[in-house]
């Protein structure tokens, strides 16, 4: 009965081994994944692999708690936009997102970072993030999932209310990009076609910025622009 007993208690502990081994929470890979390639840009326990934009590794109002990234509005710390330490080209990027009411922020991409440029915004790219009542949802090319300026979403996605979250990709390969939102294609574009350089050109306020849009590598940046955003299972794999 002893033996039987021992025989019973290591069978229970090899199957909940494998199970936690199998199962995945937040900011965590599956086996699956790793093998496709995915790592996190986010670990869930800190801002490792971020620093604020052209101000380095400094405290600031981006901070971690219970596996989420956040950036308080509100904090007395070292306020910016939150960059990758790392750029990259081909790549597809997932991840997940709340924002707190009347919220306005983005995900911007092919980011450069010099001492002369101000900010991600005259560099890169943005996928908007916008809570679902600011006052410009009433803008199509300021939605969320919008190529912000450029290109409202091509088809209706719904959002979730404040403080819910939201699941959104980025793809981009040779310089053409793909955004979704919940699962939806809300936009597509050629970063690397004259008629994308020309629509710059033709914008009233993008025009102004030499390095905007013209390249198709860089950094991966989090806006920090009006009230509380957080994120959660950042990650990305090369293609």
């Amino acid at each position: 009965m002893h033996n039987i007993r021992l025989r019973y208690s290591a069978l229970i502990c090899v199957t909940l081994l494998f199970f936690f081994s199998c199962t995945t929470g937040d900011n965590r890979l599956t086996d699956a994944e790793r093998k496709a390639g995915w790592v996190l840009l986010f670990d869930g326990k800190s801002t490792e692999g971020w620093h604020l934009y052209n101000k380095g590794k400094i405290p600031s109002a981006w901070t971690v708690k219970d596996g989420v990234l956040s950036c308080d509005f509100e904090s007395k710390s070292a306020h910016g936009d939150l960059v990758t330490d790392k750029e990259f080209e081909n790549f597809e990027l997932d991840f997940e997102w709340k924002i707190a009411k009347g919220g306005n922020s983005g995900v911007f991409i092919n980011v450069l970072e010099r001492p002369d440029l101000s900010a991600a915004w005259a560099s890169g790219p943005e996928y908007q993030l916008l809570e679902n009542t600011n006052r410009d949802t009433a803008d199509a090319v300021k939605r969320s999932g919008a190529l912000f300026g450029f290109l409202a979403p091509q088809q209706a996605v719904e959002t979730k209310p404040a403080g819910e979250w939201n699941q959104s990709k980025i793809i981009q390969s040779n310089g053409r990009i793909e955004f979704y939102l919940n699962g939806i294609l809300t936009v597509k574009e050629d970063l690397s076609s004259q008629d994308w350089l020309d629509r710059i050109g033709q914008h009233s306020f993008f025009k102004n910025l030499p390095e905007f849009g013209r390249k198709t590598a860089g950094h991966i940046v989090l806006q920090e622009w009006l009230n509380g955003i957080s994120f959660r299972n950042v990650k990305i794999r090369t293609l």
